[in-house]
């Protein structure tokens, strides 16, 4: 390594190139969500074929990025339309 060369991120891994911190997964979640569904059924057969997750366990990964500032730099339109989203449903509790 030379002077000039930047130093290797210990939160990078080599299957995680420049993800900000975040895993591919986690990028593919955010990207799905971006999308926004019309209809919860549809999404939820989605959820299962594109991304081989079970909805229970795409929410709570979906869940943990909305606090993630790693998925807020990512994506800062779809997390902060969600976190919106969520704090709308807790006041309404």
């Amino acid at each position: 390594m030379t002077d000039h060369e930047p130093a290797p991120s210990q939160a990078q891994t080599p299957q995680e190139p420049d993800s900000g911190g975040l895993s591919d997964q986690d990028r593919a979640v955010l990207a799905f969500e971006a999308r926004g569904w019309q209809r919860p059924g549809t999404k939820e057969r989605a959820i299962r074929e594109q991304l081989g997750l079970s909805p229970t366990r795409y929410y709570q990964l979906l869940g943990a990025l909305l606090d993630d500032p790693a998925a807020l730099r990512h994506d800062p339109v779809t997390v902060n339309r969600l976190r919106e989203r969520r704090a709308a449903r807790r006041a309404a509790r």
